[in-house]
């Protein structure tokens, strides 16, 4: 499957359940081997990743519906509960700080291309996941569940979280997507 083919089935994926259609080694191979490829500015290497699965998928689920004190409804939760597992998605603050200090001409930059090294690495997995069949979406539930996050997986705190992608098994394929009016967010010149 190409690139753009892999982006075009990735989509939403909400319906999800424990069973995978392929074991979870193969998942934490997707995930290890595509944050080694996916670029980084500097070559600063400053994507961090971990892959909760098991009793740990459903004790991280809980501890954030916790860290809301039931402002975020238990029935939303339980359907990111409900995944195989989630990947946490973070950049270390510290790698970013050393190359500022490095390079003090292009401090204020690094903190973005981190991120934008990390939506590399994200949509990356996310492809690559649909491409095994496996169906995922993307939440954003920090800063919130920061400290809870570093605490339970005993994280540095120089560890920054970007974003959480529950995987899993698909019970329900999304709808088709709506198409956009894309002439007005790309402009092509000669």
């Amino acid at each position: 499957m190409s690139i753009r083919e892999s982006l075009q089935e990735r989509r939403s994926v909400y319906a999800l359940k424990k069973e995978l259609p392929i074991s979870m080694d193969e998942i934490g191979r997707l995930v290890t081997e595509t944050t080694e490829l996916v670029p980084d500015a500097f070559n600063m290497h400053s994507q961090r990743v971990v892959l909760a699965a098991g009793a740990k998928q459903d004790e991280l689920w809980d501890r954030i519906y916790n860290a809301f004190e039931g402002k975020v409804s238990r029935e939303k939760i339980d359907g990111f509960k409900a995944a195989a597992g989630t990947v946490l998605y973070f950049y270390d603050e510290a790698v970013v700080r050393n190359l500022q200090e490095q390079f003090p001409l292009y401090a204020d930059n690094f903190p973005v291309w981190a991120n934008q090294s990390n939506g590399m690495l994200q949509i990356s997995v996310w492809a690559g996941l649909r491409e095994l069949g496996v169906g995922a979406n993307v939440q954003h539930y920090n800063p919130v569940i920061d400290d809870t996050v570093r605490e339970m997986f005993d994280l540095p705190k120089s560890y920054k979280l970007l974003a959480q992608m529950p995987f899993g098994g698909i019970v329900e394929n999304p709808g088709p997507k709506q198409k956009e009016k894309i002439s007005e967010r790309v402009l092509i010149v000669e």
